[in-house]
C-alpha cells in the first residue's frame, strides 16, 4: 500500500482551488452523485491505487460528487513478466484487447478507457471511441500548448487524422553525449538530425582502447551490453524491417536487408566501437566494470567515462544530474558535462526513429453512459492545472509545452526529446504478435543465439540468419499447434514456456 505523504496533500491544497471552477458543472450537477467508470487495459494492480495516484486523486478531491470506479480488463494474477499466461486449469487467457472491446460494448460499459497506442488504433478503426475534435472546439480547449509529437502521434493512430484520445505525459529518448570525450579527441560534437552512418563515423573517431582502459564510441544503452531487442528496436525497426510476416506464420529475417544490418552491428562490436558481449570474456576489463569505492559507477559505461554517446530516455538523465550534484561524496568521480541531440535516422528513412512513447492515453467510450464527466476528466488530466501540479518532475515529460522546464543548471537541448513523433506500425508490430503468441520471446532468444554465433565467427552472418529463419518457422508452427506447450529449439533441446 502506497502512503500518501504530506507533499501530496500540500499539492492538492494548492491546486484544487484553481481547478474547482474548471472541473465543476452547474449546481444541480454538483448535488448529484455520479459514477465515472474507467477501464484500464494495462496492469495497475487490483485496486487501481497506482492509477488513482497518477491520474485521479486531484480530480476526485475537486469533484467530491464524482466517484471514479476502476474497471480492470484482465486479472492481474495472470500477468507475468510483461505477458499474459494461462490459468491453473489450462484455459486460455483472454486477449486483453478483445476483453476490453467486450467490456466497452457490454452492460454498464466504462465511460473512459486507457490504452496504449496500438490498442488505440484498433478501437478507432472499429468506431468504439468518441471523436474529441467537436468537444475540443465547443469548449475551446487549448491543445495548441500540447507538444506536437503527442498530438501528431495520437492522430497517426486514426485513419481520418482526428483526435480520439489525449495523453498527459510522454517518454522520449535522445542521443546523449559526453562533451569531455569529444573535446579530448578533438572531434566535433554530434548534431541534430544526423544519420546512423554519421554517428557511427563519429563513434569510430572517439573510441579508444589503451590496455584495460576503453572508451566506446556509441551504445544503444548506457549500462552494459545492450540486449538484442533494444538494438533491433532502435536500429532495424525504423527501416521497416520486420521479424515476422503479417500473418505471423513465418519469419522474414533471411533477407539482404537483415544481413546488412547484422553486418554493420557485428563489425562495430568486433572493432570495439560498441560494447559487445565478447567483452564479458575479458576478465581484466570486466574487473574495471565493477563498482567500488574508487569506481562508484563502474556498472554504468556513460557515468564511468567509458562511453562517448548513448541512447537514453529522458528520465535516465536524473541519474547523471544527481551524481553531479553529489560529486563531492563520490571518490574519483568527476561531474559529467553532457548534452543531447535527436536520435539518428537512416539516410533512406530520414526522420524515422524509435524511442518515444505516449503515457496515459485515454479516450471516451462511444457507448459511455456518463460522457459529460468523462470529457471533464479528460480535460482536467490534460489541462494546465494538472500539468502545473506535476511540473517539478525530472523523470517524465509533460505533454503541455508550457510546463516542460529546462533542467536546473543545465543547457540541455530539450528539442532533442521533443522534436520526434511516435509511429504506429499496424502491419506487423511486436505487441500484436506477443498477444497472439505469449511465448514468442523464445523466437527472439533464438535470434540472439544466432547473432552470437555470427559475432564469434562460428557461422557466416547469412547462415546465422538462415538458421534463425528455419528454426523460428518451426517454433511458430509449434506455437500454433500448442501456444503454451513445450517449444523445441533446434533438434535436441526443449524449453518449457511458463
Amino acid at each position: 500500500m502506497r502512503k500518501k505523504w504530506l507533499p501530496v496533500v500540500l499539492s492538492l491544497a494548492m491546486v484544487v482551488p484553481a481547478i474547482t471552477a474548471c472541473t465543476s458543472g452547474n449546481s444541480e450537477d454538483n448535488n448529484e452523485e455520479r459514477v465515472l467508470r474507467v477501464a484500464v487495459s494495462s496492469d495497475y494492480g487490483d485496486d487501481g491505487e497506482y492509477f488513482r495516484q497518477q491520474f485521479t486523486e486531484i480530480y476526485e478531491y475537486a469533484n467530491p460528487k464524482v466517484k471514479i470506479e476502476i474497471v480492470p480488463v484482465v486479472d492481474s494474477s495472470m500477468y507475468r513478466y510483461g505477458g499474459y499466461i494461462n490459468n491453473k486449469e489450462g484455459a486460455e487467457t483472454p486477449d486483453p484487447i478483445v476483453k476490453l472491446k467486450e467490456i466497452m460494448q457490454g452492460e454498464n460499459p466504462p465511460d473512459v478507457v486507457m490504452v496504449n497506442l496500438n490498442e488505440l488504433q484498433e478501437l478507432i478503426t472499429e468506431n468504439l471511441l468518441q471523436p474529441l475534435d467537436p468537444l475540443i472546439s465547443t469548449d475551446k480547449f487549448d491543445i495548441a500548448d500540447i507538444v506536437p509529437a503527442v498530438t501528431e502521434g495520437l492522430k497517426s493512430a486514426s485513419p481520418d487524422g482526428k483526435l480520439y484520445a489525449l495523453s498527459p505525459t510522454f517518454s522520449s529518448s535522445a542521443l546523449v553525449y559526453n562533451r569531455k570525450i569529444f573535446d579530448d579527441a578533438g572531434v566535433a560534437y554530434p548534431q541534430d538530425n544526423m544519420t546512423w552512418d554519421q554517428i557511427f563515423d563519429l563513434a569510430r573517431r572517439v573510441a579508444k582502447t589503451e590496455g584495460e582502459k576503453r572508451i566506446y564510441g556509441f551504445s544503444f544503452s548506457s549500462q552494459g551490453y545492450p540486449d538484442f531487442m533494444t538494438a533491433n528496436t532502435y536500429y532495424a525497426s525504423p527501416l521497416g524491417l520486420t521479424t515476422f510476416t503479417e500473418e505471423v506464420d513465418k519469419l522474414t529475417v533471411d533477407s539482404d536487408q537483415w544481413e546488412k544490418v547484422w553486418t554493420t552491428l557485428i563489425q562495430l562490436e568486433k572493432d570495439k566501437i560498441l560494447p559487445s558481449q565478447l567483452d564479458y570474456n575479458d576478465q581484466a576489463f570486466m574487473q574495471s566494470k565493477q563498482s567500488s569505492e574508487d569506481n562508484p559507477f563502474g556498472y554504468d559505461d556513460f557515468m564511468s567515462g567509458r562511453l562517448a554517446m548513448g541512447i537514453m530516455n529522458y528520465g535516465e538523465l536524473s541519474r547523471i544530474d544527481n551524481a553531479n550534484k553529489n560529486a563531492a561524496n563520490y571518490k574519483n568521480f568527476i561531474p559529467i558535462e553532457y548534452n543531447a541531440v535527436t536520435m539518428p535516422s537512416h539516410a533512406e528513412k530520414p526522420g524515422a526513429v524509435a524511442g518515444i512513447g505516449l503515457n496515459g492515453i485515454m479516450g471516451i467510450n462511444a457507448k459511455a453512459g456518463n460522457s459529460k464527466d468523462a470529457w471533464s476528466f479528460l480535460k482536467f488530466i490534460n489541462g494546465q492545472d494538472w500539468a502545473r501540479s506535476k511540473a517539478k518532475s525530472n523523470y517524465q515529460l509533460l505533454s503541455r509545452k508550457s510546463y516542460i522546464k529546462t533542467r536546473e543548471g543545465s543547457d540541455l537541448n530539450m528539442d532533442a526529446f521533443l522534436n520526434v513523433k511516435p509511429i504506429v506500425d499496424s502491419s506487423n508490430d511486436f505487441y500484436k504478435v506477443y498477444r497472439k503468441y505469449p511465448n514468442i520471446y523464445m523466437v527472439q532468444s533464438l535470434g540472439q543465439q544466432e547473432y552470437m554465433q555470427a559475432l564469434q565467427g562460428n557461422k557466416s552472418i547469412r547462415d546465422a540468419l538462415k538458421s534463425w529463419q528455419t528454426q523460428g518457422d518451426s517454433m511458430l508452427q509449434q506455437m500454433k499447434d500448442d501456444p503454451n506447450g513445450n517449444i523445441q529449439m533446434g533438434v535436441s533441446s526443449a524449453v518449457r514456456a511458463y
